[in-house]
């Protein structure tokens, strides 16, 4: 382990909380106070499985939001390195500095043109398909989004801590909720009711592939795409077309590799719970996938799920390259007729 961890895991939780300070008001309500609620868990290392305790959450959410108010128009801080004072957005040259330590940052921008900052425990790299795979375990600093899996040029990080995180958020919602057979068939995979950590566990190593999937898909995307798709989301950012555009990228990625890497493993847990997370967005949008699952759960028969993903290649990326075609004071009505159509074709269907 590196001297000085204490130092830099300090300055980068300050530049986390800065981030926060500047965006966590974007969030709706409710995810935001579920956000903030395994934030909290994170903070004090309590196990998932552990209740919150209600008055002290409370004062805890009181106290950070008077924190982040005194901090919002503070600067991002350089990173204390052996080379001198680091670009917190550098990761590359940060990284560096790190890996031979065993320890792995992170930074870039997540929705709504969001700062997003990570450091942990290196748990392994790889290398596939030409990029390089960084695979994190415990988190000494992070913010309030912390997302599971990040691209970052030709580097994939999957953060495994933030994968179980996740995993945790979308299952205790269902478990409020209850409703999908998408998720019930998915936890049904890994016995919760035996012991809830060791499942987790489970669900997390299979899961953390379905996220290096996705993240290879958005390279793929990337590729087709050009650089002229990131310069067209800053013109979205934070506004409420952002998600639109956002959708049609994740489904372009999902089905260049996502769903057809899920298929060819025949990992059916991983597919349920991709359903199960299908966001009504994407529902909206791409009815054809959620038939296709659908016909899956009937038949076992996944002849459809790949049909769906092939011909949803071709469509996602014909929708994004046309995207990309329109003068910018036309797209947000564009963005909006994909969704008006979308929502019309799922009336006429029903």
């Amino acid at each position: 382990m590196m001297r000085d961890l204490d130092r830099l895991t300090s300055a980068v939780q300050r530049n986390c909380d800065i981030s926060d300070s500047r965006f966590a008001g974007n969030y709706g309500l409710c995810t935001f106070l579920l956000k903030m609620r395994e934030y909290y868990r994170w903070e004090n290392e309590l196990p998932f499985a552990r209740a919150l305790p209600r008055d002290e959450l409370g004062e805890w959410l009181a106290a950070r939001e008077q924190a982040w108010d005194r901090i919002e128009a503070d600067e991002f801080e350089p990173l204390p390195l052996s080379p001198g004072a680091l670009d917190p957005f550098d990761a590359d040259s940060v990284n560096r500095e790190l890996l031979p330590h065993g320890c792995v940052y992170s930074a870039g921008y997540g929705p709504m043109h969001k700062p997003v900052f990570f450091l942990g425990r290196l748990l392994r790299v790889e290398q596939r398909a030409g990029f390089t795979i960084v695979l994190s375990s415990c988190e000494y600093a992070r913010e309030l989004a912390a997302p599971p899996a990040m691209l970052r040029g030709r580097t994939v990080f999957v953060r495994q801590e933030s994968v179980r995180r996740y995993l945790w958020e979308k299952i205790e919602d269902w478990q409020w909720r209850k409703q999908g057979n998408a998720m019930a068939n998915a936890l049904a995979s890994y016995d919760f009711a035996a012991d809830t950590e060791a499942a987790l566990q489970r669900m997390t190593d299979n899961e953390m592939e379905s996220m290096i999937l996705h993240e290879l898909g958005e390279a793929m995307a990337g590729e087709l795409l050009g650089e002229a798709w990131g310069e067209m989301m800053l013109t979205l950012a934070r506004t409420r077309r952002e998600p639109v555009a956002r959708a049609v990228r994740d489904l372009l990625a999902d089905c260049l590799s996502t769903l057809p890497g899920l298929l060819e493993r025949a990992n059916q847990p991983a597919l349920h719970f991709y359903f199960a997370t299908f966001d009504a967005l994407r529902r909206q949008l791409f009815p054809t996938a959620l038939d296709a699952y659908e016909h899956f759960l009937r038949n076992a028969d996944p002849s459809r799920l790949w049909q769906a993903a092939h011909a949803g290649k071709e469509r996602w990326l014909a929708t994004a390259r046309g995207l990309l075609a329109l003068a910018p004071d036309a797209l947000d009505a564009a963005l909006e007729t994909l969704l008006d159509d979308a929502g019309a074709r799922a009336t006429s269907a029903s």
